[in-house]
């Protein structure tokens, strides 16, 4: 995926299956400059992870 994607995903109000590493994410934020996206797994919202928006999966 690719970090304008990614960007309006995280800015939808409507969910979209995204997937990273096949678990279900949800984007929290991107920083579209360096690619980056702040994720967190759908059941475990208070583990947050930083990771490249290229390793995203919208299915």
């Amino acid at each position: 995926m690719d970090a304008h994607r990614a960007q309006e995903i995280a800015s939808s109000p409507e969910m979209v299956n995204v997937t990273y590493n096949g678990q279900n994410v949800y984007i929290e934020h991107v920083d579209q400059s360096n690619g980056i996206a702040t994720i967190h797994l759908i059941d475990k919202p208070d583990k947050k992870e930083s990771i490249s928006v290229d390793t995203l999966i919208e299915q």
